[in-house]
């Protein structure tokens, strides 16, 4: 992954790299861009749950790029997408339907099994990375101990294999 790389975020990535304090970092390094959506997501949640991480407009704002996703747009991925479009949050789905109408290269960053499995479906798997990774290139190592499971390569070249064993392969 090349530096001013674009990478796609979807919320909990925002998230988890808010927590684990490596947002400055992969900001300065990669070119974060995500959707209208997730950063509403990012900035919500239940205060009084345990772990809960805060999210504001001074991490979101002048950090990275949002689009905002129309409804044609998401009717699009929908009608794309039918099997697997009801099993992603809201923000996935978003995230996943302005990709789809991406030209240029980007990569995505994501830690749920059914985003991966619809990411697999349409032939992205090679653009998906684990936030480990992205971690390690920005040079926040020291964030990397500190990060949940579902955030590791290997966890997600796990989900990427299943998904492609279950989808059949090519």
């Amino acid at each position: 992954m090349k530096p001013k790389q674009i990478l796609l975020f979807d919320t909990n990535i925002i998230i988890e790299a808010v927590r684990v304090k490596c947002w400055s970092a992969l900001t300065t390094h990669f070119h974060i861009e995500t959707v209208t959506k997730c950063c509403e997501e990012a900035r919500t949640g239940n205060r009084r749950r345990s772990g809960y991480v805060e999210v504001n407009d001074t991490h979101l704002q002048p950090r990275l790029t949002v689009h905002a996703v129309s409804e044609v747009e998401l009717a699009h991925f929908d009608m794309h997408e039918l099997v697997e479009s009801f099993r992603l949050d809201e923000g996935e789905r978003h995230l996943w339907a302005h990709a789809l109408q991406r030209t240029d290269e980007w990569f995505a960053c994501c830690c749920d099994r059914a985003a991966v499995n619809v990411a697999v479906r349409l032939g992205w798997k090679d653009r998906l990375v684990a936030l480990e990774e992205l971690v390690n290139q920005a040079g926040a190592r020291t964030a990397i101990k500190h990060l949940k499971p579902q955030f590791y390569k290997a966890r997600l070249s796990e989900w990427v294999t299943a998904s492609v064993l279950q989808q059949g392969l090519p």
